[in-house]
């Protein structure tokens, strides 16, 4: 059971998942702080998570930057309870082709949805687990169990945390430790993850790569957009993963829409065949819903 006046860090939780989290667990009587690159949004948040009765507070942290997030956890530390529960779950999202990434793509999203869960790890783990008890919820994604074409630096970052959240799991039992682990590994859900963007650091932006992509970004984000604005909403998402952390589930998944593609790629492993291109991320979700 989650602990009474217990501190749930959520990293990336001014808006989407990380915002339904803040409000799901807030509705426990835990102390909320959150973690987000984005201020008026951070801002926004704990005003209204505040405006609702729960204890919140907001404090600006680039997760891609070891030495942001440690002055995040030494905050956290100095003004509250250890964290009991922690959501690393700040992301952001690109596309297009592997062949016409540019390396800042990869270093922009690397550093957010891969390094930000390391440095997470790095910093507060240690604390987690002298104290031997608490609960990390780490979130990958569909996308990190399947390779759909046009995600590539997605797919990596997504693929990588996966793996580093069964690797945290499998240790966490070998030592007997207290410290739960889940991953959420969420299909498409209605959060502004298209819009990444716009927090891109303006040092990892290819201004010339992005204009001669804009044309066919614009037409494909906006097609994908209106699948995105019928997809599963952040709520239920979080209702999901406050579950999963009481019953101390690992996997999250969202939805069924994506577990026949899944078992057919572990089928292709273990047969060692080739794989074959099926559906995109969209598609399959919308097979599933005619």
């Amino acid at each position: 059971m989650i602990k009474d006046r217990s501190s749930v860090v959520v990293t990336g939780g001014a808006s989407g998942i990380g915002k339904a989290l803040a409000f799901r667990f807030g509705k426990e009587g835990n102390d909320i702080i959150i973690g987000d690159v984005e201020e008026a949004a951070l801002d926004i948040t704990i005003s209204e998570l505040r405006s609702a009765g729960i204890l919140a507070t907001g404090i600006v942290v680039d997760v891609s930057d070891i030495d942001s997030v440690r002055s995040f956890k030494d905050r956290i530390f100095s003004e509250f309870t250890p964290p009991y529960i922690l959501c690393l779950n700040a992301g952001v999202g690109a596309g297009g082709p592997i062949s016409e990434s540019d390396i800042l793509d990869w270093e922009w999203v690397l550093g957010v949805n891969l390094w930000g869960v390391i440095y997470g790890l790095n910093t507060f783990l240690p604390f987690m687990e002298e104290n031997n008890n608490g609960h990390i919820v780490i979130t990958s994604s569909i996308a990190g169990h399947l390779s759909y074409p046009n995600m590539g630096v997605y797919n990596a970052s997504k693929h990588a945390v996966l793996s580093i959240a069964e690797t945290l799991c499998y240790e966490m039992q070998e030592k007997g430790s207290g410290v739960g682990v889940s991953v959420l590994c969420p299909g498409l859900v209605k959060t502004n993850i298209l819009d990444s963007d716009r927090n891109r650091p303006e040092i990892l932006t290819n201004n010339d790569s992005l204009n001669e992509r804009d044309d066919d970004d614009d037409g494909r984000k906006e097609a994908v957009r209106e699948i995105y604005n019928l997809a599963l909403d952040p709520e239920s998402v979080a209702d999901l993963v406050f579950k999963a952390v009481q019953s101390k589930q690992f996997y999250i998944f969202t939805e069924n829409t994506f577990q026949d593609a899944i078992k057919s790629r572990h089928r292709d492993i273990e047969l060692a065949r080739n794989p074959m291109l099926g559906a995109n991320l969209v598609d399959e979700h919308l097979n599933d819903t005619d």
